[in-house]
């Protein structure tokens, strides 16, 4: 089977379970901002980051992939998603996130002054954590209008793009860090 199914031609797209949507429909835009989100984590980790820090973002892509698949089914299928056992955001995966947060904040060496400037430091792996943080924004305020239109019952998932896009802030400050101690 052929990669190019020319299903897309006319402008939809499949979604979990034969569904099929229009691909300029906000669900399509959720998952797929989050798909670019993983992307480009995937680019920062290639670019080489500190060890702690490579681990966490591995976490957080694994995480992802179950955020995508998600966002890939419409409400009305979730309980056939749920019943296959595909992975869903839930409140754990919040607290976990929270908590890694927390303890990049108690870095001493962490000092924040004004406003960064991603790749100010010369660092390709904090450039592209910044890159990704701001692609994670882009996904949350996609992720915002399925709630808005009631077309979003875990907001376990909003919540964690949230908290995401913190992590991602600290962990480039970290990098940049890591770089050029006199940077942050």
């Amino acid at each position: 089977m052929s990669v190019i199914t020319k299903r897309g031609d006319e402008g939809q797209t499949d979604l979990m379970f034969n569904k099929r949507i229009s691909k300029t429909s906000t669900r399509l835009e959720a998952y797929g901002s989050i798909d670019e989100l993983n992307s480009c984590l995937g680019v920062a980790r290639a670019a080489g980051l500190i060890e702690e820090s490579e681990k966490l973002i591995d976490q957080v892509q694994e995480k992802l992939v179950g955020l995508m698949g998600e966002l890939a089914t419409l409400e009305e299928d979730l309980g056939l998603y749920d019943k296959k056992g595909y992975a869903r955001l839930n409140a754990n995966d919040l607290s976990w996130i929270e908590a890694a947060a927390y303890k990049l904040e108690q870095d001493e060496d962490l000092k924040f002054r004004g406003w960064s400037r991603p790749g100010a430091t010369g660092g390709l792996g904090g450039a592209m954590l910044d890159l990704a943080r701001s692609t994670c924004r882009r996904a949350e305020r996609r992720i915002a209008q399925l709630r808005e239109q009631d077309d979003l019952s875990n907001n376990i998932s909003a919540l964690f793009v949230n908290r995401l896009s913190d992590l991602l802030w600290l962990l480039a400050r970290r990098e940049s860090a890591a770089q050029n101690p006199e940077s942050v």
